[in-house]
């Protein structure tokens, strides 16, 4: 996650009302999870929803191990009292789809950066979503970047009367729920297809960087793997 992105999450969760719900999909080390903490409400109650189960740590690490998942949650836990919001931040050791009975009501800000197969990333954006007032923000790492993902987008946002397009920072995408008709209806759908050339580019860059053509990848403006 950039400095950009960071930026975009605390300026979201200071503008969420003071006693918001704010849940995190996705916590890995804790970064995230310490801005939206920082920038949340003094009454505000943010949940980060990771199993730490060693899985889906970062490209090409699908499978994982018990021992690294146990390191994750120590490192996650430490650096959540480092930054002095371990007190505001509830963690839940579960997968997404086993968490909703532990969150009560709506979800003032949504923030999903979970496992970025298509399945999950679908049924975290269409089921913690629908948790979503109107008014309410989501927004979704690795986005027009993770095949997954963005297949998850394409599906459930692109063509949605519920979600507003607000932008990214990267591949981190705003979104807020609200009713959208007629012309705002078609213009969202554009300005979500518009990024689709980004998409293909941030594919091209994981390909070349997977084959080690780095020089290749730096001819599309890539230093890294892009987020």
């Amino acid at each position: 996650m950039t400095d950009a992105q960071l930026r975009r999450l605390w300026d979201v969760a200071t503008a969420a009302p003071d006693d918001a719900t704010i849940v995190e999909i996705g916590s890995f080390h804790g970064r995230s999870a310490i801005v939206l903490a920082l920038g949340a409400g003094a009454r505000a109650h943010v949940w980060a929803i990771d199993p730490h189960a060693g899985s889906d740590r970062g490209p090409g690490e699908i499978r994982g191990s018990l021992d690294s998942g146990e390191r994750d949650k120590v490192t996650f836990h430490a650096n959540l009292a480092a930054a002095g919001v371990a007190d505001r931040v509830e963690h839940l050791r579960r997968f997404s789809d086993m968490a909703h009975g532990d969150v009560e009501g709506a979800i003032d800000l949504l923030h999903v950066d979970g496992a970025h197969r298509y399945a999950p990333a679908r049924n975290d954006i269409s089921d913690w979503g629908a948790r979503v007032p109107p008014g309410g923000r989501m927004l979704i790492h690795d986005s027009f970047s993770s095949i997954g993902v963005t297949g998850a987008q394409l599906r459930l946002l692109v063509l949605s009367r519920r979600w507003c397009y607000l932008g990214r920072s990267g591949s981190l995408s705003e979104y807020r729920r609200e009713d959208l008709r007629g012309l705002a209806h078609a213009r969202n759908a554009l300005r979500q297809l518009g990024q689709l050339p980004w998409f293909a580019r941030n594919v091209a860059v994981k390909v070349l960087l997977t084959l080690r053509l780095r020089r290749a990848a730096r001819l599309l403006g890539a230093d890294g793997w892009p987020y």
